[in-house]
């Protein structure tokens, strides 16, 4: 990532959200069992509503693992990885950082399944492959992975976006983004927030603000859906569903994995191509 971007970063998480843009009155529901549970209802309730809740799809073990695996590459123990970007209100304060501080610094590190096993491991889990491929009715393919940090008290905001704002994938490809929380994910510490049957909308213009990002004001908060998670749960959402997670405004850090998967046999656009679509300030924009 360029100075320039890190900058421009740190200058638009500066930028306040209005505190009435989530609603906290509304939570998801879940399904339990695991992979196994899921349904074809299940599988359909996706498509209607845009996004999945399984409350425990991996286990503790299965999570430990995950996590030990994060902090490995956080901690550089893995010296060709280099793949972490800084909270942006942090990042001109991390090279004097050490141990525990240093990683409540990170905001994300990113591309790892070619360097940590454990985290492959989750990415390629039969069962989660397997509720994907009922999804996008192909062979799932895995194109982004990214492990997230709201680290406590200064864990910034990601604005609502759609997911398919980002990628230079067809536009009607169903793109499905799989978070798993690896902390407990709480309305306090910066869950998710998504728009049920938002994916069924359209495509929504995004404009780089604080984010690159859908319009304040065009975001239907009323509909506004906490997602929050103990370790181990995951949410399946489309592509185009609307999402985004406020501020940790608590002490307890919140880590996730996030993984964005899409039909194989899909191929790309070009970049012109998206920003036909989604807005012409996305040349070079980074989920």
């Amino acid at each position: 990532m360029s100075t320039a971007t890190t900058n421009e970063q740190a200058d638009i998480a500066q930028i306040p959200y209005p505190l009435d843009l989530y609603r906290f009155d509304t939570t998801a529901k879940g399904i339990t069992g695991g992979f196994p549970a899921v349904t074809e209802a299940d599988i359909e309730y996706f498509h209607r509503h845009g996004y999945l809740v399984i409350n425990d799809a991996f286990s503790p073990t299965e999570i430990e693992d995950a996590l030990a695996g994060m902090l490995h590459l956080m901690d550089g123990k893995c010296p060709d990885f280099r793949a972490i970007q800084f909270e942006p209100k942090l990042v001109k304060k991390k090279d004097a950082l050490e141990g525990q501080a240093r990683r409540d610094a990170i905001r994300k590190i990113f591309g790892f399944v070619d360097y940590e096993p454990r985290l492959n491991a989750i990415a390629t889990h039969p069962g989660l492959l397997g509720v994907l491929e009922q999804i996008v009715s192909d062979t799932p393919e895995l194109f982004q992975d990214m492990a997230l940090v709201k680290p406590p008290r200064h864990g910034s905001e990601k604005a609502w976006h759609q997911d398919c704002a980002y990628f230079n994938l067809p536009e009607g490809t169903t793109v499905v983004g799989v978070w798993i929380a690896l902390d407990e994910a709480t309305p306090e510490n910066g869950c998710l927030h998504i728009i049920p049957g938002s994916n069924n909308e359209g495509p929504m213009i995004h404009f780089k603000r604080r984010d690159w990002q859908i319009c304040d004001t065009d975001v239907p908060v009323a509909r506004d859906t906490m997602v929050p998670l103990k370790p181990g749960g995951c949410l399946f959402w489309h592509g185009l569903t609307h999402h985004g997670s406020p501020v940790n405004q608590s002490e307890q850090r919140r880590r996730a994995l996030q993984l964005h998967y899409k039909p194989a046999s899909v191929g790309e656009i070009t970049i012109q191509e998206r920003m036909d679509v989604y807005g012409s300030e996305g040349k070079e924009v980074d989920c």
